[in-house]
């Protein structure tokens, strides 16, 4: 075979390997804050029907408190790394639906496509996983046809359609519509911090089933900061806009069975992030304590 013809059967091998890894691959994950008691999750998986039946249509979660972008930022966040590269997430928690907050899609550098309002829920993932490049979704051309009169529901009539036309390979990223600068409406938080004998941090959500509470503050910064080993005493401070809630010890913990049933503890959670519990008791719920940016903690050394 000739060089040039090995050449071009190179470039056109390593074309559809790259193409493969990097593109659409007809899944769609869905989330929003609409719960399941009515068919508006039935309706968003219909349309993404009515584009291509040969997609594959997963949820997230419906159960979003309402208007709650944090926590939709949060789970996209805890959940796209798990998901193969060129899955399309739609997400819908949308207080401002109708206004002039930007409709987009934004893709991450590795390589997940995120469709959904701007007005906040990007702002985890953009930082973990970072933008490779933002798109605004052209309505004229991408949206539901007839829909136009409809101002209250951009999770069918835009999001739903423009993800499942994406993720069939209707169209390609680039029809979605006009680049924008890789940039996306960020919520203020507390960054996970090392601040002399302690480590601040938010705390990033709740084990809503069990009611611990789950900090931003990773492992390794734990390590870094205090370098706690297994029963060493944490304490903790709670803080609502800067206000003390709670204050107490957790002794630090591998399983929650280290402890008495209803004591404290504190451990690593499944994304290997510092977390507290009450064994087989609520955290939350006891201390009335809740997730979100406007809730930080400072965690230290017991002396």
């Amino acid at each position: 075979m000739p060089k040039y013809f090995k050449k071009l059967l190179f470039v056109s091998i390593f074309t559809i390997i790259l193409s493969a890894a990097f593109g659409q691959n007809k899944i769609v994950v869905f989330q929003s804050d609409f719960g399941l008691k009515d068919g508006a999750v039935s309706a968003m998986k219909g349309v993404a029907c009515g584009v291509s039946a040969d997609l594959k249509l997963y949820d997230i979660t419906h159960e979003i408190p309402a208007y709650n972008i944090w926590e939709a930022s949060y789970r996209l966040y805890q959940t796209i790394n798990y998901w193969p590269v060129g899955t399309t997430f739609v997400s819908v928690c949308d207080p401002g639906v109708g206004t002039t907050r930007k409709s987009v899609v934004m893709k991450t550098n590795t390589g997940q496509f995120i469709v959904t309002p701007d007005n906040g829920t990007l702002t985890l993932v953009a930082e973990a996983f970072g933008i490779a490049e933002v798109r605004q979704i052209d309505e004229a051309v991408n949206r539901r046809k007839d829909s136009g009169k409809s101002y209250t529901f951009h999770g069918r009539d835009v999001y739903a359609y423009v993800a499942a036309k994406l993720a069939a390979g209707v169209i390609t990223f680039e029809q979605v519509g006009p680049i924008l600068p890789k940039e996306v409406v960020k919520i203020p938080y507390q960054k996970a911090v090392i601040e002399g004998q302690k480590v601040k941090g938010t705390i990033a959500i709740l084990d809503v089933q069990y009611g611990n509470i789950w900090t931003n503050i990773d492992g390794d910064l734990l390590k870094q900061a205090l370098n706690p080993q297994y029963g060493d005493a944490l304490h903790l401070l709670v803080l609502h806009n800067n206000i003390k809630v709670y204050e107490g010890d957790a002794p630090y913990s591998q399983t929650f069975g280290a402890v008495a049933k209803g004591k404290p503890l504190s451990y690593l959670n499944s994304l290997l992030q510092l977390s507290f519990a009450l064994n087989q008791g609520s955290f939350a719920k006891t201390f009335k304590i809740e997730s979100g940016n406007s809730w930080s903690v400072e965690v230290s050394l017991k002396k």
